[in-house]
């Protein structure tokens, strides 16, 4: 099945490579957004399948346009998927409390890797 995809990140160059690695892995990149509000209005307009957002997005909590995301109803259409440079170790106490699926270090992002988030949020319904 084909993803599309939001990233949300407030550095550019992560925008550019990730969406560079991603669509070369099989994955469509519908949308890159680098503040919450474009964010929203992006996945209102794309309905991607998954929102991947930064959890420190410059001046904005990645946590509270996650929520919004899931509280707007897009999070029932999409699967947000937090990322972040930090280790999951990090960061795990504030994705257990986050409505997110799941977390992914930048390091770490792969279409497989969200394929596997994807996978077991829909075996997780």
């Amino acid at each position: 099945m084909p993803i599309r995809l939001l990233i949300v990140d407030d550095n550019q160059a992560f925008l550019q490579a990730a969406r560079v690695l991603l669509e070369r892995e099989g994955l469509t990149v519908a949308g890159v957004a680098a503040t919450g509000t474009e964010a929203i209005r992006q996945a209102e307009s794309f309905r991607p399948d998954v929102v991947l957002v930064d959890i420190w997005l410059g001046e904005e909590s990645g946590l509270d346009l996650a929520r919004r995301l899931v509280e707007d109803g897009l999070g029932a259409e999409a699967t947000v998927i937090l990322i972040s440079t930090r280790a999951e170790d990090d960061v795990a106490e504030l994705v257990t409390e986050s409505p997110a699926a799941g977390f992914l270090p930048k390091a770490e992002l792969s279409a497989t890797a969200i394929r596997r988030l994807v996978d077991g949020r829909a075996s997780g319904r």
